[in-house]
């Protein structure tokens, strides 16, 4: 695990075993070909992005495969940052972004305590354009504002098996891009024990 701390927040960057992202790409094509699954697990309803389909992954799956990872790599984040580990770690809710050319997901927070984005799938060519800062598709998380030896912007360019932990209000947008080819993460949202939200509030 690496702690990113370009500014306040602290922000991890983990990496997914690459079965783990084979087994979540599987249950999301099997979602997709099946327009029944495909409309009980929309999600877009719920969520600010402008993108092709947000799809809600089940309890039954999350448990299976992606609770112990999640768990484990939450509670390392935690460890790093506050020398303390969360006994109760529950996942609120987890869903997947199906993003295309010129889609994107507009600056915005979520809820929980943790909130994470790991990617699926990645085009080929995805930051490619005309200017020699390489934004699109990238995910930008933003805090504060532009001073002296202060950064306010952490731009993050996904590859497959990356996975990006962060505290729930730091704000954050995903680009648009102009490559051919589909752009998949998913997120998520964790409580923690309340006791450990409230250590900088005495």
């Amino acid at each position: 695990m690496k702690i990113l701390s370009p500014f306040g927040p602290k922000i991890a960057v983990i990496k997914i075993p690459l079965n783990l992202v084979k087994k979540i790409n599987d249950e999301v094509e099997s979602i997709i070909k099946d327009k029944k699954k495909s409309r009980l697990n929309d999600y877009s309803k719920k969520l600010v992005g402008q993108v092709e389909q947000e799809i809600e992954l089940k309890n039954k799956f999350i448990k299976k495969n992606l609770k112990s990872f999640i768990s484990k790599s939450v509670n390392k984040y935690l460890k790093k940052n506050l020398n303390k580990q969360s006994k109760n770690i529950k996942i609120k809710n987890l869903w997947v972004v199906r993003q295309f050319k010129n889609d994107y997901n507009p600056i915005h927070f979520h809820d929980g305590n943790v909130s994470g984005v790991g990617y699926l799938k990645i085009p080929n060519n995805l930051t490619k354009g005309h200017k020699k800062i390489k934004t699109n598709g990238t995910i930008d998380f933003i805090y504060g504002s532009k001073s002296f030896l202060n950064n306010s912007i952490f731009n993050h360019k996904p590859k497959v098996g990356d996975l990006i932990l962060f505290p729930n209000n730091l704000m954050h947008t995903a680009y648009p891009f102009k490559s051919d080819g589909e752009r998949r993460s998913f997120s998520f949202n964790i409580d923690i024990d309340k006791k450990l939200t409230e250590l900088f509030h005495g």
